[in-house]
């Protein structure tokens, strides 16, 4: 950790933020040059994902991951209980959505085996709710001072996320805030961002020049795409102090995930937030640039790599994306299908939590890219809609899940903010699209139907865990023991298992 220490401590140096924003602004002006020239542009759409999991240890406490733990299977993630899976990216047709299932299964069995060697398990979910030994607060505030320099106890030792961590506690006055019902404080490290986990399918975009019309029409889909998707509505028990359980438990957000993670940042810098609305598709380039700036490092502190390559060429812009955070986002310059000279652009759909089952992640994943393909393909009116209102149409989802206001227009151009229109234009439009890129009507339905059932049953992960302790407080548990009740019920029926659609409520 040493090492690392002085790295953060370049990093929040004046000298180190000057010339790394000049190195920005260069690096810029060159890819928007690849970005017109056509640098980007590839033969096909591709898929890819990244799936987040935390551990838990036998009696379903969370727990550190040891080191051994991690390799092939999985990487490290921002807290020592984290792990992150991804596959690599397949083009996207039936073959496809087939490897990158088959990817992921494989690499959730074999991270699970690894972890369970070590007496541990790696849960699919997106909060933990059952705290370490020694509770929440004292695992998400345990810090101390080296050299000038705090140090997250808790937090994976990279320099990366000290350096952040370190950057938004100056710009933020020395701590970070978080504010949802039932819980109103701060915290002396962005650590708490740890307490969540996500997905984020990608799609890659064949010809950079239609990258606006994609991208703007996935912002539109976030909040109803969102709102089938929900899974983190209650923190630890012992982060609430309420007299009244029941009343937590009808005020409380259905996406936690999402107020956290901006919570962590956003005291700083609104940095975590809704996206724009891209004209061109240079506008992505000139968005990363005008971004504030946080942990800069220079590339010549690491090892040095093949400078031909984009991370080499983009090195200081490509790190900067890596603290880019919006709910929508768009990465240049990564690898495409084949590999080659190639670079590619592709869109990150990053609002989505971690889902109970793999059959359920990958459904997200192949829902996302169809609708995103299906809108364009169609000459979709979504597109008139206002930004505003697909922003609004979020934040109400956040809180509401499938009772929130919803924003949209239908393909006969209607506007509406009912759901089942809602979701009967959404549905159709992802079949559409996900037909045109030849996949057939047997994957579409062991994937997008259980997705569907969610809205037809009114049934989310968010909704089954607040059933699931609001019927054990009623059989006179504390809320605790509730929440812990569900959680271990909950963990028994996820994994690589049947669809959540197919759970009974107990």
């Amino acid at each position: 950790m040493e090492g690392s220490l002085a790295l953060v401590a370049r990093a929040l140096e004046d000298a180190t933020r000057v010339e790394f924003e000049r190195r920005v602004d260069d690096q810029a002006a060159d890819l928007t040059e690849a970005v017109r020239a056509g640098r980007l542009d590839n033969p096909g759409f591709a898929l890819g994902i990244e799936l987040e999991v935390y551990a838990v240890s036998e009696d379903g406490r969370l727990t550190r991951v040891p080191a051994d733990v991690f390799g092939a299977p999985c990487d490290r993630e921002f807290g020592l209980h984290n792990a992150e899976l991804h596959t690599d990216p397949d083009p996207f047709d039936e073959e496809g959505i087939a490897a990158q299932a088959r990817q992921l299964r494989r690499r959730y069995r074999e991270s699970h085996g690894a972890a369970a060697r070590e007496g541990l398990s790696f849960v699919l979910d997106a909060m933990w709710t059952v705290p370490p030994a020694g509770g929440t607060d004292a695992y998400l505030t345990d810090v101390r001072e080296e050299d000038g320099v705090t140090v997250a106890g808790n937090m994976t030792p990279a320099a990366r996320y000290h350096a952040i961590d370190n950057d938004v506690l100056e710009n933020a006055g020395g701590t970070v805030s978080l504010s949802v019902p039932g819980v109103d404080r701060e915290f002396p490290t962005i650590l708490f961002e740890s307490l969540t986990s996500s997905i984020q399918p990608h799609l890659q975009i064949p010809d950079a020049d239609t990258l606006p019309r994609y991208h703007n029409l996935a912002a539109r889909t976030l909040g109803p795409v969102l709102a089938l998707a929900t899974n983190s509505p209650l923190l630890p028990a012992d982060c609430y102090d309420v007299d009244d359980p029941e009343r937590l438990l009808e005020e409380t957000f259905h996406e936690l995930r999402i107020p956290v993670f901006e919570g962590s940042i956003d005291d700083a810098w609104p940095k975590v937030r809704f996206p724009d609305d891209l004209e061109d598709a240079t506008d992505v380039v000139d968005y990363l640039r005008d971004d504030p700036t946080c942990a800069p490092f220079l590339r010549e502190w690491l090892e040095d790599g093949d400078r031909g390559t984009f991370p080499e060429l983009f090195w200081e812009l490509d790190h900067k994306r890596g603290t880019y955070w919006r709910w929508l986002r768009v990465v240049t310059g990564g690898q495409p299908v084949g590999g080659g000279d190639r670079w590619s652009v592709r869109l990150e759909y990053r609002p989505l939590p971690t889902q109970p089952t793999i059959t359920d992640n990958i459904g997200l994943q192949v829902l996302v890219a169809g609708l995103v393909c299906g809108l364009v393909e169609t000459d979709h009116p979504l597109a008139d809609l206002e930004i505003g209102a697909a922003e609004d149409c979020f934040y109400d989802v956040v809180e509401n899940g499938l009772a929130a206001e919803f924003a949209w227009i239908t393909a006969d151009g209607e506007r509406t903010d009912d759901p089942a229109s809602v979701y009967d234009d959404l549905f159709s439009v992802a079949r559409r699209g996900l037909r045109e890129q030849g996949v057939s009507d047997g994957t579409i339905e062991t994937y997008v139907a259980p997705i569907e059932a969610r809205w037809e049953t009114r049934t989310t992960p968010s909704t089954w865990k607040l059933e699931a302790v609001r019927e054990r407080l009623g059989e006179g548990k504390s809320l605790e023991e509730a929440i812990e009740g569900m959680q271990a019920a909950y963990v028994s029926r996820s994994g690589d298992t049947e669809p959540f659609s197919r759970w009974s409520n107990r």
